[in-house]
């Protein structure tokens, strides 16, 4: 027998009542029961009720002194519960040890932060004391559920025939996307290497060198702001790349591993079955107003500019007159027909800047069924039927409208979609919903600089013609802003989960890609010199994507921020309350590193 524990905190049941056994942990609390005493003993792996008899004085005696948080070792005798104090709720219910001794280990103080009931604390609190939040059962047990899943994909991952590399940390800045983490060096003064945002070139070079198929478990970091879905600084995703693929051949790979893993860990809740459904993403953005649509969300979008056109809605008609690009959209409400819902949704979009949203109610009266509200009274009963007829809508039913060019007003329209879905309850509950969305447009137009931009990744391969594509010329805007691009999302449950695409691979095509959107070729060799260079000796057709593991955690945790499934995480202004980071440092270090700071002038008090 260990001198700690013979046995878990978890690991006792009915089969061991008898034995004599020793277990080690937490005091998780305390309780009197006229004369006896109870302590529910805590470890990583489960509880184990304690009963303390006045009898055995000792450790009675030294129970009564103990408090929240020591951590102790016990000796004592496995007894059966009695039926009516038997817990259900507990593994080790049936069960509780009769304490013939004990040794306190180590004391606690009075604690910051209470463990045992996890009462909603504040975030600072329990980002500074994170060793003792992570002793709460919530916390700890989406921690553990992040270890099965990371090694259910690398099992997964490696059955699949991918081999899992490492690549640098320390590397040079990217000029392209989010702002860079600089390293210092100090035998190469006023020069820096940057942590990576993504091992994307490496991973991309890897193909290069003849490897096939390659996944990691990779850190990113990237210095920009924090948002519910990604925390700031760093995060993990699942890198993989593959040779000689095509864009079928990657969701062929993918699939499988992202269906079984959701499965594993879903519990009693279900997952869309593969292949995983298809959606453009402009026919995503008409529908959903989103390319990373919720599919729990029953309700689509659908363009009704025509019922509007010269209709006696003048404030719509008015404005598709004017503008060719206007378009109305209707988002159906099924169970939404009553003015009080309707008037609570215009509250709404007045509340997001928006004039309000236009709709119709739909009711039954003296046997018809008519269209109540503004819209309807101007446009008409004949305009009204075909509105509903188009959208099979019914009694009991509503539709709201959104106007104007729907490049401006498609994200709003979406909020729209998502706060009518969650109002009145159709989203669909208990099952997790993938997606892939496809054919991102490779470029849009910039209004400001009035010049075509990439609008996406810019080193994806062009869903075109090679040979066409190569010989476009910048006076062909209308067709070179209908070009998409080999580039894919997986989304599910309105969660992004990952970017990739099928990356371009040509020279010849890469310079013409950049060339569109305004870059010559000394500055494309110039950034991107070592991609280049090694495309110019026999590079495959590869593609890749890279899934993020917080985000999949956080949706199979049932949770929707990623600091309730990360160990350690940095609050929203990007510290680390618990060891102080960032910090200052000493100059003797800055010296070694050639650094002298220009730190901004502190503004000056107002006298």
């Amino acid at each position: 027998m260990s001198s700690f524990r013979s046995h878990t905190c978890g690991e006792l049941r009915k089969s061991h009542v008898g034995e004599t056994v020793r277990l080690s942990g937490w005091v998780h609390r305390k309780r009197d029961h006229g004369g006896l005493l109870f302590i529910d003993l805590r470890d990583n792996y489960g509880l184990t009720q304690l009963v303390f008899d006045p009898d055995r004085a000792a450790a009675f005696g030294l129970a009564e002194k103990v408090r929240s948080e020591y951590v102790v070792s016990i000796e004592g005798k496995v007894v059966a519960r009695s039926a009516e104090t038997v817990n259900p709720n507990l593994p080790t219910g049936d069960i509780e040890i009769a304490v013939s001794g004990m040794e306190v280990l180590s004391e606690a103080q009075d604690l910051p932060l209470p463990v045992f009931g996890e009462p909603d604390y504040p975030e600072d609190i329990r980002l500074t004391y994170r060793f003792l939040d992570l002793r709460r059962e919530t916390l700890h047990r989406n921690i553990l559920l992040r270890s099965k899943i990371i090694a259910s994909i690398r099992r997964r991952m490696t059955e699949a025939g991918f081999n899992e590399f490492q690549t640098p940390i320390l590397t040079a800045s990217s000029p392209e996307g989010a702002r860079d983490f600089l390293v210092p060096s100090r035998i190469h003064p006023g020069k820096f290497y940057a942590l990576p945002q993504a091992p994307q070139q490496f991973k991309q070079l890897i193909m290069v060198a003849g490897f096939d198929r390659y996944f990691q478990i990779a850190p990113c970091f990237r210095d920009e702001d924090a948002r519910a879905d990604r925390s700031p600084g760093e995060f993990y995703q699942l890198d993989v790349e593959m040779s000689f693929v095509n864009q079928d051949d990657v969701f062929s790979a993918i699939e499988p591993v992202l269906h079984g893993l959701f499965v594993e860990f879903a519990g009693d809740r279900k997952v869309s079955p593969y292949p995983f459904i298809r959606i453009p993403y402009a026919e995503s953005m008409r529908k959903y107003g989103s390319d990373k649509p919720d599919l729990r969300n029953p309700i689509e979008m659908q363009n009704v500019t025509d019922h509007f056109r010269g209709s006696g809605f003048k404030v719509f008609a008015g404005m598709i007159e004017k503008d060719s690009k206007v378009e109305v959209w209707a988002i159906p409400a099924p169970g939404g027909g009553n003015r009080a819902f309707c008037d609570r949704m215009n509250s709404w979009a007045q509340g997001e800047g928006q004039p309000g949203l236009g709709y119709i109610f739909f009711r039954e009266e003296a046997g018809a069924l008519e269209g109540a509200g503004p819209v309807a009274k101007n446009i008409g009963t004949e305009r009204t039927e075909a509105i509903r007829t188009q959208l099979g809508l019914k009694a009991g039913d509503a539709v709201f409208f959104v106007a104007g060019q729907p490049g401006k007003f498609a994200s709003f329209a979406g909020q729209a979609r998502t706060r009518v879905g969650t109002e009145l309850g159709l989203v669909e509950e208990g099952v997790f919903k993938f997606c892939w969305i496809v054919d991102f447009p490779m470029y849009e137009w910039n209004e400001d600089e009035k010049k075509i931009d990439f609008s996406h990744n810019p080193f994806s391969m062009p869903n075109y013609p090679l040979d066409r594509f190569l010989a476009l010329g910048k006076d062909e805007a209308d067709e070179i802003l209908g070009i998409t691009a080999f580039q894919y999302d997986i989304v599910c449950n309105g969660v992004e989960l990952s970017s990739g695409a099928i990356r371009n691979h040509k020279p010849d095509v890469m310079y013409k890609a950049f060339e569109i959107a305004g870059y010559d070729k000394s500055v494309v060799e110039t950034k991107f010199g070592g991609m280049l260079n090694a495309f110019k000796f026999g590079a495959p057709p590869h593609g890749g994507l890279a899934p993020g593991v917080d985000r999949m955690v956080m949706l199979l945790a049932g949770v929707e921020n990623l600091r309730e499934v990360t160990m350690f995480p940095m609050n929203q202004q990007a510290q680390d309350l618990l060891m102080q980071a960032p910090s200052e440092v000493e100059p003797k270090q800055l010296k070694e590193l050639h650094i002298r700071l220009a730190l901004p002038l502190e503004k000056k008090k107002e006298g």
